[in-house]
């Protein structure tokens, strides 16, 4: 039963990725945790982390 739920993960995932554009078509900005905005760049691929708290 689980290796179906993977296989059907994985096509479901493929699917989708191959649905989306190559390209964004505005920038992304966040606020980082000093209230300060953080444009990432369109020109390269970006890696960022989320780290959240629950306080």
């Amino acid at each position: 039963m689980k290796l179906k739920l993977l296989i059907l993960l994985l096509i479901t995932a493929v699917i989708l990725t191959g649905c989306g554009s190559n390209e964004m078509s505005k920038s992304m900005t966040l606020l980082d945790q000093n209230k300060q905005e953080v444009t990432f760049p369109q020109e390269k691929p970006v890696l960022f982390f989320f780290i959240t708290t629950y306080t």
